[in-house]
């Protein structure tokens, strides 16, 4: 298969899956199996973008090392949005997002799907890119560019069970989590979402400029930096945060970075134990 090609069916594929994941939001109210869907969508297409074979090559041990990195961070983040989209109740971002379009939801909300069926092609080509790496062997690169997303995933996984834990525990009914990695940055899971997509051009890059192409893997983290800080990340999801823990949220916000993580002083919401209305 041509490479050009290859782009044209990963672009169908995710503009189909997306439209499946707006009939599923539609069809059961909750909007979380859009974002479950995405990341399984995204992991699974690109580990097949990366196994593709061009020009009649054979697989290489990079292109399969690639493929699990893309799966094993799919697998992780989309049971993880599965398992709590399954316990109820719909995303917070998508809830205003019905309030705010009204009437011509439904429509709105299939083309913004779309929308985010171009970035996953943006993110699954990143990793396709690195995986055609033609240096020979396994490099240093490729072993740093592991231990990144093995840091960013364990990184996610830690912050996602502190949240849980946290919200778990009635005595924190009403109070923003500000415990652990949520004492350092307010949103330390999309922090080690985008460290992950680091990964890709760390393996892709050839500082001999052997392989210019590589250099394009930096559109997944740039692109992911953009979503989650400026986009459809951080922006909904502090304004929903403003509209239900109010001062205590605003609090949180002078003393900790929203998204870089940084060590801070000062004493938890918890600690305080204030009224956050």
């Amino acid at each position: 298969m041509m490479p050009a090609v290859a782009v044209v069916v990963l672009a169908i594929c995710f503009a189909l899956t997306m439209a499946g994941a707006w009939l599923v939001a539609l069809r059961t109210g909750r909007s979380g199996w859009i974002d479950a869907i995405w990341s399984f969508a995204t992991g699974v297409f690109g580990a097949a973008g990366a196994l593709l074979v061009f020009d009649g090559d054979e697989i290489t041990p990079r292109q399969i090392l690639v493929a699990l990195l893309a799966l094993s961070w799919s697998l992780r983040l989309g049971l993880h949005i599965a398992a709590r989209t399954a316990r109820g109740g719909e995303d917070p971002r998508y809830r205003q997002l019905r309030t705010q379009w009204g009437s011509a939801f439904k429509t709105r909300l299939f083309w913004f799907l779309q929308v985010q069926a171009f970035a996953a092609l943006v993110l699954a080509l990143s990793i396709m890119i690195a995986a055609h790496n033609p240096a020979p062997g396994l490099t240093a690169l490729d072993w740093l560019g592991i231990a990144v997303l093995i840091a960013a995933v364990a990184g996610e996984a830690i912050a996602d069970r502190q949240l849980s834990v946290f919200r778990s525990d009635p005595k924190n009914k009403g109070l923003v989590c500000d415990v652990g990695l949520w004492a350092m940055s307010r949103h330390p899971n999309y922090f080690f979402e985008w460290l992950g997509w680091l990964a890709y051009p760390v393996i892709a890059i050839d500082l001999t400029g052997s392989y210019p192409w590589g250099w394009l893997a930096l559109a997944g983290p740039l692109l992911m930096y953009w979503l989650l800080v400026h986009a459809s990340g951080i922006p909904p999801l502090e304004a929903h945060m403003l509209r239900s823990r109010g001062k205590d949220f605003r609090e949180y916000q002078q003393r900790v970075n929203a998204f870089w993580p940084c060590l801070q002083g000062g004493v938890s919401a918890a600690a305080r134990n204030e009224d956050p209305r």
